[in-house]
């Protein structure tokens, strides 16, 4: 039974809260369309938590995902602008995000730089320059409505950014769990040293970890922009804290102390319903910010428990 509330404690967590908002407001939270608008609420977040979750599967940070999701935002809408076509805009924003990618783990594994100075400063950059293109202001126009249906409304009984999360969380399990890139990346994670020794490339496995969460915060920023009609240079502010709490969530799940696809949709799911019920009965985002925390706070206390006792 031990073995059994360890494994699946925050899934039972995540049932018990659900259960919870619907008791305490049955008609508003317990509704069907309110479930659906769930699974869209916590796409783009769980997206973003995805990608760092390959990162934290090599055993590394990316702190500029937040950075990188107002980038993309800016930059398709500034192409558009440009007259560049979406499907163009959208590549060309994708493969920027890798080259950010590339460089933060190249210098992380090459040159053996701490990852959370590494990504806050390119984070620090990407910022820069996401504000140089817009001139700090929030881009309106030029989006076609071919463009926006890429985040808004349904395919096959699904909203259109559902499809996007188990797309993403598809490829993302893929590489982590099915090939042997991402035994390499937890080996990386393991024992850094050990797998040196046993012929692993350690700098060229990183370098895809983080162009992996790079590409999927830019996603991010194209679909929340085709989702809102609009860009705004600060746009990925909220996500970092989020993305960070659903992950640390994820592993105390499934698979205890690792970072996990399956386990951080999980925590992608905690944020979300936390969030929807907390709005639904009232309660003011600054004190949802203070739960937040304290989520990750709990995650990652623990995690360490759990490490102990073992």
């Amino acid at each position: 039974m031990t073995d059994f509330i360890r494994k699946f404690g925050t899934l039972l967590a995540l049932v018990a809260i659900v259960a919870l908002f619907a008791a305490l407001s049955p008609d508003a939270f317990g509704s069907a369309n309110n479930l659906i608008n769930i699974t869209q609420q916590m796409t783009l977040l769980s997206i973003v938590a995805v990608g760092a979750t390959v990162v934290m599967a090599v055993g590394e940070f990316d702190l500029s995902t937040a950075s990188i999701v107002s980038f993309g935002g800016i930059l398709v809408v500034f192409l558009l602008k440009l007259g560049v076509t979406p499907p163009l805009a959208c590549l060309a924003v994708l493969a920027g995000a890798a080259v950010f990618g590339a460089i933060s783990g190249l210098i992380v594994s090459r040159f053996e730089v701490l990852s959370f100075i590494v990504t806050l400063a390119m984070g620090t950059i990407i910022g820069g320059i996401t504000f140089w293109l817009c001139d700090g202001a929030t881009l309106f126009g030029s989006i076609p409505d071919g463009f926006r249906n890429i985040a808004r409304g349904h395919v096959a009984g699904l909203p259109t950014l559902t499809w996007w999360l188990i797309g993403t969380s598809v490829i993302a399990w893929v590489v982590l769990d099915k090939v042997e890139l991402g035994r390499r990346l937890y080996a990386i994670g393991g024992n850094r040293e050990a797998a040196r020794l046993a012929g692993v490339r350690i700098v060229s496995n990183t370098v895809v970890a983080f162009m992996i969460s790079a590409v999927f915060s830019a996603l991010v920023g194209i679909l929340l922009t085709a989702r809102i009609g609009s860009a705004n240079p600060t746009g990925g502010g909220g996500y970092l804290l989020n993305a960070y709490a659903a992950i640390f969530l994820g592993m105390t799940a499934f698979r205890e102390g690792e970072a996990n696809v399956a386990g951080t949709l999980v925590g992608s799911a905690i944020i979300a319903v936390i969030g929807n019920g907390l709005t639904i009965l009232g309660v003011s985002t600054f004190l949802q910010d203070i739960i937040t925390g304290l989520i990750i706070l709990a995650a990652v206390l623990v995690r360490r428990a759990g490490r102990a006792r073992g």
